[in-house]
């Protein structure tokens, strides 16, 4: 292919590099870099560093200052070969939880697990994250089971938002519907 760029570096190695500088950059604010994704969206690739305050939330403004400090450092070290877009965004809510630090913080709270097609035949399950070893996933549900998945069978894992009273039984369903159909 002659003229064309080759495409050197993974997903995972341009995260890694990025990171490593920008991390330094993110803390100067006294926030936390949570994630950092390069990944191709249709026809274009996206850099995307997702950043925390770990007191309060991370402002519009935030992320525009991450954005001026990075952006100089994307030029210098020019760790992408090929045409991408780059931004700065609160890690916000839900969270995908990725890396080890992302499950030990959200250890003991509410999640998704997305599966695969083929692993299992419900492939969303919601329960309160109980462990994580080498990228397997426990998680206990509502109904008291606890359920466990190696990684090659996870597609994803999010935080979720559970009101007290859904964890609660289901006997309060009997109620008659409000337009009076039975």
């Amino acid at each position: 292919m002659a003229g064309k760029k080759p495409v050197k570096n993974t997903s995972g190695n341009v995260a890694q590099k990025v990171w490593a500088f920008a991390q330094p950059e993110v803390e100067n604010f006294g926030l936390v870099l949570w994630d950092v994704i390069f990944e191709k969206v249709g026809t274009l690739y996206e850099l995307t560093l997702f950043i925390d305050r770990p007191e309060g939330v991370v402002s519009v403004e935030d992320c525009e200052k991450v954005s001026r400090a990075v952006d100089p450092l994307l030029d210098r070290y020019d760790p992408i070969d090929v045409p991408y877009t780059f931004s700065v965004s609160s890690s916000g809510q839900p969270r995908v939880l990725r890396l080890p630090a992302h499950f030990a913080a959200f250890m003991g709270s509410p999640v998704e697990v997305r599966l695969y097609p083929g692993q299992e035949e419900q492939r969303i399950w919601q329960g309160v994250l109980t462990a994580y070893e080498d990228g397997a996933v426990t998680i206990t549900t509502v109904e008291e089971e606890e359920k466990r998945w190696e990684p090659g069978q996870i597609a994803q894992v999010k935080t979720i938002y559970i009101e007290e009273d859904v964890l609660l039984s289901d006997e309060e369903d009997d109620e008659e519907p409000l337009d009076g159909s039975v």
